[in-house]
């Protein structure tokens, strides 16, 4: 035969004191926030704090990023410059650079060193608007955004007419896109 086991008086005692001070601080600060002028605006001024510490690091995220792009893309472009090749092996050269980009896709890791291919096959392309509107569909979204980042930051030759104020602003145009032969 099992005896019940009773917990002692004085846990029992302590857990509704804690209760008892939790909900008591939950009523004075609802009761706070409802009557108290000022510290509604301290709420505010906190929140707002709070709201621009997150915007900054955003942006340091942001300009961070950007700047491992145009490091890693001068670094790839300076060992491998797409302009070196001559217009008999522009076709052959787009192709093992769309290649290299949608074989380093695959893989986990190598999203920076795919944009970069996939960049390169942009540089030589005679039509880059078009080409432009097949990647957005058919590369991964972050390969995608990242190739965006590289050509906002360093565009090429063939792209300037792309470009307003650094942006992007070309609107895909379903016209443009033709099938690559």
């Amino acid at each position: 035969m099992s005896f019940p086991t009773v917990m002692p008086r004085g846990a029992v005692l302590t857990g509704v004191a804690a209760a008892c001070a939790l909900f008591s601080y939950i009523a004075y600060f609802d009761y706070q926030r409802r009557t108290d002028p000022e510290f509604r605006k301290q709420l505010k001024r906190r929140s707002k704090k709070h709201q621009k510490d997150i915007k900054a690091k955003t942006d340091a995220f942001k300009r961070a990023k950007q700047d491992e792009i145009v490091r890693f893309l001068t670094n790839e472009l300076v060992k491998d410059p797409p302009s070196n090749i001559s217009s008999e092996n522009v076709q052959a050269m787009f192709m093992k650079y769309v290649g290299e980009g949608e074989s380093l896709a695959n893989i986990p890791g190598e999203e920076l060193n795919s944009a970069v291919k996939f960049y390169k096959a942009l540089t030589i392309y005679p039509r880059p608007g078009d080409l432009l509107n097949i990647y957005e569909r058919t590369i991964p979204a972050q390969i995608y955004k990242d190739l965006v980042l590289m050509l906002e930051q360093l565009p090429p030759q063939n792209m300037t007419s792309f470009f307003k104020n650094g942006k992007l602003v070309r609107e895909p145009k379903p016209e443009d896109i033709d099938d690559i032969e």
